[in-house]
């Protein structure tokens, strides 16, 4: 009797570890979703510009997934082949470390992490179960990983040489994709300033400050403070520009953005987000903000999801980006998916042409379709790197 209890202890205990070990990929598929499945269609029109673009996202959280992604997957919003498919020749991947449980737009502590049962779970390697420096940098890894398995056609873009050098025949890549590498707010700098050389050192060139919740360098607009950067936070601004990292504005508490401005001395980012002029809410991008991030010469990339647009389309995205344009000018607006942010967004990655087609019927012109769609980010990248 006692050898059949443990044996069925034991059975209890595999299945067990087979469930912890195949959460990741039901969370995946489950929290990644789409309002639209594919394939997607579009007018003759929209798809011989759309094939003739350089097309850039500023934000992709695929890497702290299981997903390979030089494999082509059916959920989820990105990988390789789906890039290529959508003719993204530029692609920035960041790195999440922490996120809040019971994660929401209004107000989050600091003091629970959901990401630990996820790492774990993904079987990271140890040093990243209790470090959030450790997290950042092994999702760096994952991305030189692919890059390297690519045959050449995927490369992790460090210097404006690096970016050049990819396009140096012609654009767009033709398959070939620029991978930029960022971090989704500075708490895995874990209060070191010297930390920015770290990160700097395998690869990122852009920082988001804050996530969902304050952290040592300044307020979120999730958290429970949004206070301003901190005196450490200043010094992390510093540092970044030094570096010439570009300081990415999104999840920013307002007065963390006006902190900002008030210091740049070089073109600022909003990686992902909304504007309040289309869609009110904690986390989008007043008018005035917008004017500012402009003025530094910076790009504001205009998210997918419903807390940034308010709908589930590409009217909605559109509506925001006409916004924006109007705002700050064409020059200073750009697409910002959060794809595989544990989002429910319109169309994956092979769906972009979608936007092609709408900006088109909203009455851009081709030159402006192909500065939003992305020569604005690649002329930013292009000065701005080191």
């Amino acid at each position: 009797m006692q050898r059949k209890i443990l044996t069925a202890l034991g059975l209890l205990a595999l299945i067990g570890l087979g469930v912890f070990f195949s959460l990741p990929s039901m969370l995946d598929k489950r929290m990644n979703g789409l309002s639209l499945a594919p394939p997607y269609n579009a007018n003759a029109q929209a798809l011989a510009l759309h094939r003739r673009l350089f097309i850039a996202d500023l934000h992709d959280d695929a890497l702290l997934w299981s997903r390979d992604l030089l494999t082509r997957h059916d959920y989820g919003h990105s990988d390789f082949p789906r890039l290529q498919e959508g003719r993204v020749s530029l692609q920035v991947f960041s790195t999440v470390t922490k996120t809040p449980r019971g994660l929401n737009f209004e107000r989050n502590a600091a003091d629970t992490d959901n990401i630990t049962m996820l790492v774990m779970a993904q079987r990271w390697p140890q040093r990243t179960w209790g470090s959030l420096l450790q997290r950042a940098l092994y999702q760096g890894e994952k991305l030189h990983k692919a890059a390297a398995g690519s045959g050449g056609r995927m490369q992790v873009v460090r210097t404006r040489a690096d970016l050049a050098a990819m396009f140096r025949d012609a654009a767009p890549a033709g398959g070939r994709l620029a991978a930029v590498l960022a971090t989704e707010g500075l708490h895995p700098l874990e209060g070191k300033l010297e930390n920015v050389d770290r990160l700097f050192d395998a690869g990122f060139r852009m920082a988001g400050l804050t996530h969902f919740f304050d952290n040592e360098v300044g307020g979120s607009a999730h958290g429970l403070d949004k206070g301003g950067l901190t005196p450490f936070g200043k010094q992390v601004v510093r540092r970044l520009e030094d570096r010439k990292m570009i300081v990415d504005l999104a999840h920013a508490s307002p007065k963390v953005i006006d902190d900002v401005l008030a210091m740049a001395q070089r073109p600022l980012l909003v990686s992902h987000t909304g504007v309040q002029g289309t869609c009110p809410g904690p986390r989008n991008l007043s008018d005035a903000h917008i004017k500012g991030i402009a003025a530094t010469g910076g790009v504001i990339g205009i998210g997918y999801f419903e807390g940034a647009v308010c709908g589930l389309d590409a009217v909605a995205i559109i509506k925001a980006i006409r916004h924006a344009v109007d705002i700050a000018g064409v020059k200073h607006v750009a697409l910002g998916s959060d794809f595989d942010g544990a989002t429910r967004v319109a169309f994956d990655t092979t769906g972009l042409v979608l936007l092609t087609q709408g900006l088109l019927e909203s009455g851009f012109s081709e030159a402006d379709v192909a500065d939003i769609m992305g020569g604005n980010v690649l002329r930013l990248l292009a000065t701005q790197l080191p």
